[in-house]
């Protein structure tokens, strides 16, 4: 399948390769900077190109002059109507308008392939997400990171990329501990004892209630009164492994799926960090050393420790990082180092999807990997919080989770397709407000709705089309399609573009930016013909034009349905 912007692209391309040979262009200078995209004004024509600007001082010459020597060669093309020099050295193309019929050809044979790109060549991609404390249920501070790093996997897989979809499972820190004290309180409960107030410090949610019950069932009263040191290691184990079942099913309400989960339990024990870390002492990137005092605090009250010491200044962290505590044993960033050395060993590209309270690690983790790899491997993308609001007002907490609502409740309201498809109305970096109101209300200012209506609207277009005008021509004749409605066809061709660039940039939400727009378009013709009966989609008395405008909106309603596919929304048949 050759889609319009990528048969441009190799247009120029060959154009450039032709200018080599003949002797008007330097041969070998890079090409990646040039790209093919809408003019900024329509008016100027239907794509415009940078190559004259990007390239010319390389060539030793002046994007005019260069694109002097361009601009004939695109003219000549069989698609092009014209290629103009405009301001410094940008080159605006004109295209004949049997192209964009062409294209919307190709935008209903290819289907749900259109858009897909060879982008990714098979580059092994481990994106990290959501990796919650396996403490409790998931939560709407979860859910953000959740669906961003679930559609960036998707849409990194419709890109080329082959994926894996990974959850770090934090199950070695003193967090695990307090969960095994709280679920021996309730298993206590659940042996008819009177346990009172949850103490200070422990989890207090009724989610930990059936799990307290199940240990009740397994083991009777066998550990109601034993010491800690006999019964914790068991329950540790066991209350982890209930809480991955219920953060699972909780991501599977949300449509998300991991086809890994780690252990940092068993980074551990297996030796993975005394192997990174003799890896990077081959490298002189590990010394025994003392840091400075931290900041803010005087130097007399700071008491310099030897410690040793990863050399992450050596990749653009404001300090050293250490790798073992005063006592001997791994700090946490040991611990992580050693696992993304693992991720590492399966993957040509890390991603990690967090949480904004991990600002401050994000440099020091992008260093140990740019080491471990010899170059930089890892993107981290930080997700801010989600605020809560009924009609404005703040949402009270979950009984059942504690202090909290959690993720089944607010899929349970509103619908998975509603969540997932709001977690990517903002920038990942970009606060947000969640209102329940908001997202469910029938408004072109909720993208929601808007982008399902666009598709429902087209899907009861075609059944009233059955009904009505059965004997429709089998062959769509599209030079019927006037210069508005090819305007629908220019603004669907964008989408694998859009796709490549979000891919690249590693920003899903630039998927749901162009279906809003796409959308936009779709409705803005569609309402034409409230004023102008002969704009309407369906013409009782033109069956040709209506099978014209039919394959049209078929052609809209299939790119819809590809980008909420990549963001992992169902398409809506009809608004409810």
């Amino acid at each position: 399948m050759s889609t319009l912007y990528a048969r441009f692209a190799a247009h120029i391309d060959d154009v450039l390769s032709a200018l080599e040979g003949e002797g008007q262009l330097a041969p070998g200078i890079e090409r990646s900077a040039v790209a093919v995209e809408p003019p900024r004004d329509p008016s100027h024509g239907d794509l415009a190109t940078n190559a004259a600007m990007v390239l010319a001082k390389r060539a030793g010459t002046n994007p005019q002059a260069l694109a002097g020597l361009i601009a004939p060669k695109l003219a000549e093309l069989n698609e092009v109507e014209s290629a103009d020099i405009a301001g410094p050295g940008f080159i605006n193309i004109r295209l004949k308008s049997g192209v964009w019929q062409e294209e919307l050809r190709t935008i209903l044979s290819a289907g749900g392939d259109y858009g897909r790109s060879d982008l990714g060549q098979g580059h092994r991609v481990n994106v990290e997400y959501v990796s919650a404390n396996p403490t409790g249920p998931m939560h709407m501070g979860h859910c953000r990171g959740a669906v961003v790093g679930d559609a960036l996997a998707s849409l990194l897989e419709y890109a080329g990329f082959a994926v894996v979809r990974e959850y770090y499972v934090n199950d070695a820190g003193g967090q695990v501990d307090t969960l095994a004290r709280s679920a021996h309180l309730r298993y206590r409960e659940a042996l008819g004892q009177e346990i009172g107030e949850i103490p200070e410090g422990l989890y207090p949610g009724d989610y930990l209630k059936p799990v307290g019950e199940a240990l009740a069932a397994e083991f009777g009263g066998r550990y109601a009164a034993a010491p800690e040191s006999e019964w914790l290691p068991l329950f540790k184990q066991r209350t982890v492994a209930a809480m991955l079942a219920l953060i699972k099913a909780d991501l599977a309400t949300l449509g998300v799926h991991h086809d890994r989960f780690a252990s940092e339990a068993e980074v551990q024990s297996s030796g993975a960090v005394d192997r990174a870390f003799e890896l990077l002492a081959e490298k002189d990137l590990v010394y025994t050393g003392t840091l400075p005092p931290p900041k803010g605090k005087p130097a007399e009250d700071w008491e310099p420790t030897e410690l040793m010491l990863f050399r992450s200044t050596a990749f653009g962290d404001d300090q050293d990082r250490p790798i073992k505590k005063s006592d001997g044993s791994w700090t946490y960033f040991a611990a992580d180092t050693a696992y993304h050395m693992e991720k590492l060993e399966a993957s040509d590209e890390l991603i990690n999807i967090w949480g904004a309270d991990h600002t401050g690690t994000v440099k020091r983790t992008q260093a140990a990997v740019e080491a471990l790899a010899g170059r930089p491997a890892l993107d981290v993308k930080l997700v801010q919080m989600v605020r809560l609001l009924r009609a404005g007002e703040p949402v009270k907490m979950s009984k059942r989770a504690g202090n909290f609502v959690t993720l089944a409740e607010v899929v349970e309201e509103v619908g998975k397709d509603v969540v997932r498809f709001t977690m990517l109305t903002r920038k990942n970096d970009a606060q947000m407000d969640f209102d329940f109101a908001k997202v469910v209300e029938a408004s072109k200012d909720n993208p929601v709705f808007y982008v399902q209506y666009a598709h429902a609207r087209i899907s009861s277009l075609h059944r009233k089309a059955k009904a009505e005008m059965p004997d429709l021509p089998p062959e769509a004749d599209l030079s019927l399609l006037d210069e508005d409605e090819l305007g629908l066809v220019k603004a669907a061709a964008q989408f694998p573009r859009v796709v490549e660039a979000a891919a690249q940039a590693h920003e899903p939400h630039r998927i749901a930016f162009y279906l809003g727009d796409l959308a936009s378009a779709f409705h803005q013709q569609w309402n034409k013909g409230n004023d102008d009966p002969s704009k309407r989609f369906l013409l009782i008395q033109n069956p040709a034009l209506t099978r014209a405008r039919l394959e049209l909106a078929s052609a809209i309603g299939q790119v819809i349905r590809n980008g909420l596919g990549i963001m992992g929304v169902a398409a809506a048949e009809e608004m409810q």
